[in-house]
């Protein structure tokens, strides 16, 4: 009985909550449905509004077009007004296009104040109103110009229409009501255009023209009109001037505008007005003063990261340029700013290719993102970074160095004449000029000491030596590009070296050895100028031929070079022998790389035709006998000399290295007999007839050990008989001899000899043997062997091809022409006849082609260049 009544009470409880959720569910349907009609209302209002607004333009704009009447300024800012109220970018396009052109079209109607759409900016009723209209114009028109594209000739004119609204309203000049009304406005309409200006720069007007600039002018042929560059650029610049050249819009300037690719080459190829313009307000100066402060510079960089970083680099090296006066004025600040930034880059600069790298045409692997976009621009940026390494502003950095005239020097070129552009000369006189002799008579140059490295023209020099050599590191893809423009004046390096010559007490090796153990930033500077002195000669002594070096003695004597090599060599095998060179990395590591290479490559000089005298390369204060202990030792300093400078040991003390080195490595392999062991002896057996063939098919799959083991040799005849005679290695010996003359007999086309001094290299034609890789192997392990045993063969190769052995032909600075005379000397000597040649080339009659005797058969050789240019013709 209680349950049925409890059980009753639940359904009623239960029924009652599903009744009033029901209720409560009825009341948000009909509160949804409530509100969902009211935003249809209010949508269907709003559309037909904007109906009606629309309707309204379009028939305002119609009534423009037929000319009817002129518009006044007050009609035309009510529709405006009611354009802006309901304007849909992609809706109302073409009535804003419309708009604009209204509003320019009243700007020039003559002498009716009322149609100037300005004249609302007197009124006390619709100034405010007026005001913020016209920023709602303006910025409008600056999200068009957002997304157009100027190289499309419909996005072109409109272009050129949304920016002749900002070039109307951001000054006063172009505005008539103060003709009428009188100067006495100009001061408050100004402040209304920096009003308008100051809200547009708040909302990224910067970031829009820096997009427009870069749609126009980041590709090959650029896409802006004169007009047009003209006017970007004056809009750039009014909100700088205007506000007296703040920091603030200084920074704005230069990350948007500035880092724009080329666009200093442009101004000045489309709009020498605009460069003027830069000069007149001093730009540049306030550039260079801004970005000596550390952290604006710093700051500047971040924000623009490595790839427009160096387009803005290339801008500023072309204002210096152009404006010379500046650059002799700021020339500290201008080299310490562009240090900076190219530390910046630097800093992301990769050696090798990785997951977290991008290729860069100038920079290299890079490890920041890289705008893929400024790849067209590229040549031109390159361009405005070579004249950093012009002549110009080279003799405008270094004027303290090339100043100094060298004792017994005659008088140098007029100014005139030395300023001329390196880039403007004809490619055969560029060359001429670059090879000619030295005009200059002078004492020989030596380390004398006397001036002090802390004095400002020594800090400002070694300054320079930095941006060179920071430039060198950072521009990787023109390296070369940058050395060849600072070898390209004859006294730069001289002088640079006079200059070295008189640092410090003594001048000289002393001074930069104490640098190197000396952590402080002039210790760094100074290595820096030893290290670009280095790099730069080096890459000069390679260009230039043996008549320039020794007859010509173009920048340097011979005995100056016997006084550098001298400096070198001490230097070198200081910083290996003192053990700087274990621990060496970063900064150290690659001064001594370009030391070491100066040095090497004058050595090569010297061992192809000597400059210097007997002995010259030796150390006397170096005991072989220690040399030899160290390395008994294993110690890390006696195995870095024999790697890097072998000549500084006399070659007779190398030679006993070298059997010694061998005998223990017998010893240590037991190839040396012993009273307890005997070693293991390979047995071959050779006919005298097929001598050649007996001995490639025995020996050429020995393992390495066996061949540098025991080899007994048992000469038979045709018929298999046994020779007299034991071999105790003078079978051995005579057996190689024979191989060694069969396989370089110029009849067996696997080896061919030079034309003049009969020197061996590889047969072009060597193809005919089927096993010609084979045989080539072959001849390395016999040649190896000889050598190892200390067995002497006359094998004469020529010297272009132990180079080619040797590696050097992947050195950058490897130069085959040096190595031209050891195959062709009558080829090269005919080659640097042209070169030398005063008349015109052409009148030689000469092709770009070459005779070769291919197994008695003349063969002739186009080059493809020819090719290409019979194409073109």
């Amino acid at each position: 009985m209680f349950g049925v009544a409890q059980s009753s009470k639940s359904q009623f409880l239960d029924k009652a909550r599903q009744a009033r959720e029901e209720r409560k569910g009825q009341r948000e349907r009909e509160r949804a449905a409530t509100q969902i009609q009211a935003l249809i209302r209010r949508y269907l209002c709003r559309c037909q509004l904007q109906k009606q607004i629309r309707r309204e333009v379009d028939e305002f704009f119609d009534g423009c077009d037929a000319g009817s009447s002129k518009r006044n300024a007050l009609s035309i800012f009510k529709i405006a007004r009611k354009l802006l109220f309901i304007f849909i970018m992609k809706e109302d396009k073409l009535r804003f296009e419309k708009l604009c052109r209204c509003i320019l079209g009243s700007m020039e109607v003559e002498n009716e104040h009322k149609v100037w759409y300005v004249s609302l900016a007197l009124s006390k009723d619709l100034a405010l109103l007026w005001i913020k209209q016209v920023k709602d114009i303006l910025w409008v028109s600056c999200e068009f110009l957002k997304k157009l594209k100027p190289d499309i000739l419909q996005d072109n004119k409109m272009v050129t229409l949304y920016l002749s609204m900002l070039v109307t309203f951001t000054d006063t000049s172009t505005w008539k009501i103060l003709r009428v009304k009188g100067e006495a406005l100009r001061p408050a309409l100004n402040r209304i255009c920096e009003n308008i200006m100051g809200q547009l720069n708040q909302k990224g007007f910067y970031t829009i023209l820096q997009i427009l600039l870069t749609n126009g002018l980041a590709r090959s042929r650029p896409s802006l009109s004169k007009a047009t560059l003209t006017a970007i650029f004056t809009l750039a610049l009014r909100p700088v001037i205007a506000a007296h050249f703040s920091d603030n819009l200084l920074r704005s300037l230069l990350i948007n505008i500035m880092s724009v690719p080329a666009i200093v080459s442009h101004l000045h190829t489309l709009t020498p007005e605009c460069i003027a313009m830069i000069q007149a307000h001093d730009l540049l100066r306030k550039f260079i003063l801004f970005l000596s402060r550390e952290e604006q510079c710093s700051d500047i960089c971040v924000c623009l990261e490595g790839s427009h970083t160096l387009c803005l680099l290339g801008n500023l090296i072309h204002l210096g340029y152009l404006t010379e006066k500046v650059l002799e004025d700021e020339a500290n600040h201008f080299v310490r700013d562009l240090t900076d930034m190219l530390s910046y880059c630097q800093r992301y600069v990769s050696q090798k290719k990785s997951n977290l790298t991008h290729w860069h045409p100038v920079l290299g692997w890079f490890s920041q993102t890289v705008d893929y976009g400024l790849n067209e621009s590229m040549p031109l940026v390159t361009k405005q970074l070579q004249y950093l390494w012009g002549v110009t502003v080279i003799r405008t950095l270094f004027s303290d160095v090339l100043s100094k005239k060298l004792e017994n020097q005659e008088p140098a070129q007029s100014g005139a004449q030395s300023s001329t552009q390196q880039t403007n000369l004809p490619v055969k006189s560029l060359f001429k000029r670059a090879f000619q002799k030295s005009a200059s008579v002078r004492n020989i140059l030596k380390p004398v000491g006397g001036r002090r490295v802390d004095s400002v023209e020594v800090r400002k020099v070694c300054s320079i030596c930095v941006l060179y050599q920071t430039a060198l590191t950072t521009l990787t893809q023109i390296r070369l590009q940058i050395l060849t423009g600072l070898t390209y004046l004859d006294d730069l390096l001289p002088k640079l070296w006079a200059f070295i010559c008189e640092l410090g007490p003594q001048g000289g090796l002393k001074l930069f050895m104490e640098c190197l153990n000396n952590d402080t930033e002039e210790s760094k500077r100074l290595l820096a100028m030893l290290m670009l002195f280095c790099d730069c000669s080096r890459h000069l002594i390679t260009i230039l031929d043996d008549i320039e070096v020794y007859e010509e003695q173009v920048s340097f004597k011979t005995e100056e070079l016997v006084t550098i090599s001298s400096f070198l060599n001490t230097f070198v095998y200081k910083m290996i022998w003192d053990g700087i060179l274990e621990n060496a990395k970063g900064e150290t590591l690659d001064l001594f790389h370009s030391v070491h290479g100066w040095l090497m490559v004058l050595y090569e000089r010297d061992c192809r035709r000597r400059f210097a005298p007997d002995d010259h390369w030796l150390r006397k204060d170096l005991k072989p006998s220690l040399l030899f202990q160290e390395l008994d030792k294993g110690k890390r300093r006696a195995q870095l000399l024999l790697q890097y400078i072998p000549h500084v040991i006399p070659h007779k003390n190398r030679v006993l290295l070298f059997r010694n080195i061998v005998t223990k490595e017998k010893e240590s392999l037991g190839l040396v007999e012993t009273n307890s062991a005997s070693p293991h002896v390979t047995h071959i057996t050779i006919r005298r007839s097929r001598m050649l063939e007996d001995g490639y098919d025995q020996l050429r799959r020995l393992p390495v050990n066996s061949i540098k083991g025991v080899i007994r040799v048992k000469f038979v005849n045709d018929l298999g008989v046994d020779e007299a005679g034991i071999d105790q290695d003078g079978v051995f010996k005579e057996f190689l001899e024979e191989i060694i003359k069969k396989v370089f007999n110029p009849a067996l086309n696997l080896f061919r000899t030079t034309s003049g001094d009969e020197r061996l290299y590889p047969s072009p034609t060597s193809y005919i043997h089927e096993n010609h890789l084979q045989l080539f192997e072959f001849v390395g392990k016999m040649l190896g062997k000889a050598i190892y045993e200390g067995i002497v063969v006359d094998v004469p190769f020529a010297s272009f091809f132990l180079s080619q052995v040797l590696g050097h032909h992947h050195s950058t600075f490897y130069s085959s022409i040096d190595e031209l005379p050891s195959l062709d000397s009558e080829f090269y000597k005919n080659l640097t006849s042209i070169k030398r040649y005063d008349g015109d080339v052409g009148d030689l009659g000469l092709t770009l082609s070459y005779d070769e005797d291919v197994m008695g058969q003349v063969m002739w050789y186009r080059s493809l260049l020819e090719h290409l240019l019979i194409g073109v013709v």
